[in-house]
């Protein structure tokens, strides 16, 4: 591939992911921190035993539970949004085509 036809495609996948990355924002991150905390919690009464106490130790294992969620979730929108900015890439090409190009 050339550079020519690269650029727009990446430019497209750029847009489509900060696009999800917005809607993450928008829709996913409060609903993405609540159960992010509870998997800590769940984690952390798996490891110190129900009832959790609020440790240190305790309060880091649902820290992390919160920030892993938070990355992977942020992460899938903008994976989802890089793809469909490469769709919409791909389907607005193919109609720019001219009519011999297309045979």
């Amino acid at each position: 591939m050339t550079t020519a036809t690269k650029s727009p495609t990446k430019t497209f996948a750029l847009i489509g992911a900060g696009v999800g990355l917005s809607i993450f924002l928008a829709v996913a991150l409060l609903p993405t921190l609540l159960y992010g905390g509870y998997a800590g919690i769940l984690l952390a009464g798996a490891v110190f035993g129900m009832p959790v106490g609020g440790t240190v130790a305790v309060k880091v294992l649902v820290v992390l539970g919160m920030v892993l969620a938070v990355v992977a979730v942020a992460a899938l929108f903008a994976l989802a949004g890089a793809v469909a900015g490469v769709a919409v890439d791909a389907l607005t090409r193919r109609g720019a085509r001219p009519a011999d190009a297309r045979r």
